[in-house]
């Protein structure tokens, strides 16, 4: 089994632009609000897109063989500021890569390390949605936190996305 590579790509773009929109409004709260402990994983609508941004870029850098040497630095990378250039600029890079995909390079192996150093080998039409399906895990982790703040995150479903292309 595989995906054909025009829907990884389309996917991919959806992702970008499910991120893109929930980092806009999350631009628009206050640093508490932003910061505000809901007792999840990441914390905090911030820790948790700081955590997509950094899994976003933590799978490039292992499907292009070059994966950073940490996941995430908490100085450099729990700023507003990555959410908003950098993670454009990251999503501009997965679009660049994801140009040259083919439907027979998309079911070949990606040899990579966890973060324990566990080795893995998957294909890399697994890898490809599995970037996708984190990041809309995380996003409706975030949105619940922005409703429990009385704020109303944009919608993100994919159905407007495609409805948005035409």
């Amino acid at each position: 089994m595989s995906i054909p590579a025009e829907t990884l790509r389309l996917h991919l773009r959806y992702t970008a632009w499910a991120s893109r929109r929930l980092a806009g409004a999350a631009a628009q709260l206050s640093e508490e609000e932003l910061a505000r402990d809901f007792r999840s994983a990441d914390k905090s609508v911030l820790g948790t897109l700081v955590h997509v941004y950094a899994a976003d870029r933590l799978w490039l850098g292992r499907i292009q063989g070059n994966p950073p040497a940490r996941f995430l630095d908490p100085d450099a990378d729990m700023k507003l500021s990555v959410l908003e250039d950098d993670w454009p600029a990251l999503d501009e890079r997965w679009r660049q890569w994801a140009a040259a995909l083919t439907d027979n390079s998309v079911r070949e192996p990606v040899r990579y390390k966890d973060l324990k150093g566990n080795p893995y080998v998957t294909p890399l039409w697994q890898i490809l949605l599995h970037v996708v399906n984190h990041g809309t895990h995380h996003r409706g982790q975030v949105s619940a936190m922005m409703r429990a703040m009385g704020r109303t995150p944009p919608p993100l479903d994919l159905i407007l996305f495609y409805r948005e292309l035409g």
